[in-house]
């Protein structure tokens, strides 16, 4: 009997030891997969609430920043392109209180040259409240 609990000791630990560090580097590489699951529940309803369908939509999908943006955010965001306007990336963030979705105030504006400015002003989806990356 005790020879058994030894091993199931020792393979307890071994299974640990091997899973932690898996696990760490799944979420340094993809993210977590909660604060996924909860950007692409609440973001689409946002964005359904406001009056946007699908067909308005050229590109919606969750991105993990390589830097931390605000702390008041989950890490994780959606980043949205609309149809009428191509050339402006709208960004998205759930908050870790209450779990409110808002559009953040910086937007990446794409020039016909190709460049990538961040703009913060009032362009034609802006939302009248936003959260700054700060």
């Amino acid at each position: 009997m005790k020879h058994k609990k030894k091993i199931l000791i020792i393979c307890t630990i071994l299974l640990i030891l091997v899973l932690v560090p898996i696990s760490f580097v799944y979420v340094l590489n993809n993210g977590n997969p909660i604060t996924h699951y909860i950007a692409d529940k609440k973001v689409p309803l946002h964005l359904e609430e406001n009056g946007y369908t699908t067909n308005d939509l050229k590109e919606s999908t969750y991105i993990e920043p390589k830097h931390t943006i605000n702390r008041k955010f989950f890490h994780g965001h959606y980043k949205v392109v609309f149809e009428d306007e191509p050339t402006v990336t709208y960004y998205y963030g759930v908050t870790k209180l209450g779990n409110a979705v808002q559009q953040f105030c910086e937007k990446d504006q794409r020039s016909f040259a190709g460049v990538t400015d961040t703009v913060t002003d009032d362009l034609r989806h802006s939302e009248k409240e936003c959260a700054s990356y700060q």
